[in-house]
C-alpha cells in the first residue's frame, strides 16, 4: 500500500510539472507554400504576362447572381418605389436583345424558340431624357434667376452631358445592372440606360418624385464648378456690355488697380471695371488684355448670382414653394 501510495504521488507530481510546463509553452502555426505551389504560380505568371488580363465579365455572369433580388434592391437603396416590371425593362438595351438573339440562333435552334420576351428600354429613354432636360432647365432657372437663357443652356447641356450623367450611374451602380451587349458598358449605353430609368421613376412614382431624384443625384454635381466651366463665353467685356445696357447702366471703365513685375517674365497685373465711378469687379491677369477679361468674367458672376460665396442651391424636402415648379414639369 506504501508503495503503491508513493508511485502514484510520484505520477501525480509527474503530471502537474507537465501541467505548469505546458502552460509556458506557445505553439505558433507557420505557413508556408507547398512545393508544388511554386512552380504554379510560376507558370500562371507567365500564362499572365503572354496572354495578358481575361476580358471582363458582366455581373450578371458571375456566380451568385439574381436579377429580380438586385433590381429589387436598387429600388430600396435609393428609397424610391419602383414598379419592378418597369425598371427590369429600363436595364434592358436593344444592344443586348440583338447580341443575345444572335447568341441563339447561333446555338441551331429555330426562330420560335429562341424569340425573346423582353422588351428594350427605347420608349423609356425617351421619355426620361425628355423630363431630364424639361426639369434641369426650370430648376435652374428657379435657382439663378438672372442668368441668361444662353448660360441655363449651358448649364443644363453639362448636367445633362454623357460626361456626368454616367459619373452619377456608376456611382448608383446602375453599370452592373445594365444588359449591354459589351462589357464594360459603353458611355453611350450607359447614359441612355439611366435616362430609361428616370423614365421608369416617373411612370412609377410621378413627376414630383422623378424631380427630387433629378436635383438630389443630378443637380449636386454643380457644386464646386464655376459658371465658365460649364458656359464658354468669347468675349466676356462684349457680353458685360450688353448685359449692361439691358439694366441700364454706365457702360464699364477699365482702370489699372495695380501691377507687380512689370519688367520680368513673370508680370501680374489688377485691373478693375468701374461703372458709374462704382467698383463692378476685379480680375488678375499676365497681360493687361488678360486681366481685363478676368475682370469682365468676375463681372458677369456678379451680375447673374453665380460668384463663389453665392446662396447654397436648396436641396431641403419638398416644401410647397416648390410644388408649382414640379407641376409646370410634368404639364410639359
Amino acid at each position: 500500500m506504501a508503495s503503491g501510495y508513493i508511485l502514484n504521488r510520484g505520477v501525480l507530481t509527474l503530471g502537474i510539472h507537465c501541467q505548469r510546463v505546458c502552460r509556458n509553452v506557445s505553439l505558433t502555426q507557420v505557413r508556408e507554400k507547398k512545393r508544388w505551389m511554386k512552380a504554379y504560380t510560376y507558370l500562371m505568371q507567365k500564362k499572365l504576362q503572354l496572354e495578358g488580363p481575361p476580358p471582363p465579365k458582366p455581373r450578371s455572369q458571375q456566380p451568385h447572381w439574381d436579377n429580380h433580388a438586385e433590381v429589387q434592391a436598387f429600388s430600396s437603396r435609393l428609397h424610391e418605389n419602383f414598379s419592378l416590371e418597369v425598371l427590369k425593362t429600363a436595364f434592358v438595351n436593344p444592344c443586348y436583345l440583338q447580341a443575345e438573339l444572335k447568341r441563339r440562333q447561333g446555338l441551331g435552334v429555330d426562330s420560335e424558340t429562341t424569340a425573346l420576351v423582353l422588351k428594350d428600354n427605347i420608349q423609356l429613354s425617351i421619355k426620361g431624357d425628355s423630363f431630364t432636360k424639361s426639369f434641369m432647365t426650370d430648376w435652374c432657372r428657379a435657382s439663378f434667376p438672372s442668368l441668361p437663357s444662353e448660360g441655363v443652356e449651358s448649364v443644363v447641356g453639362h448636367l445633362t452631358s454623357p460626361a456626368v450623367v454616367t459619373h452619377v450611374a456608376r456611382n448608383l451602380g446602375i453599370e452592373d445592372l445594365t444588359m449591354s451587349a459589351d462589357c464594360p458598358v459603353p458611355d453611350d449605353v450607359l447614359h441612355s440606360t439611366f435616362m430609361a430609368v428616370i423614365g421608369a421613376l416617373q411612370e412609377s412614382s410621378g413627376a414630383e418624385r422623378t424631380g427630387l431624384f433629378l436635383r438630389d443625384f443630378v443637380g449636386t454635381q454643380l457644386i464646386g464648378l464655376d459658371l465658365f466651366d460649364m458656359w464658354t463665353v468669347v468675349n466676356p467685356m462684349g457680353l458685360l456690355v450688353e448685359e449692361l445696357t439691358k439694366r441700364n447702366m454706365p457702360l464699364p471703365e477699365p482702370r489699372l488697380i495695380r501691377s507687380a513685375g512689370a519688367s520680368t517674365v513673370l508680370p501680374l497685373y489688377f485691373v478693375g471695371l468701374y461703372s458709374d465711378k462704382k467698383l463692378l469687379a476685379q480680375g488678375p491677369g499676365e497681360t493687361l488684355v488678360a486681366a481685363e477679361e478676368e475682370a469682365a468674367r468676375a463681372a458677369l458672376r456678379r451680375l447673374f448670382g453665380y460668384t463663389e460665396n453665392h446662396r447654397p442651391l436648396d436641396f431641403s424636402p419638398l416644401q410647397q414653394h416648390q410644388t408649382p415648379l414640379i407641376q409646370s414639369v410634368s404639364s410639359n
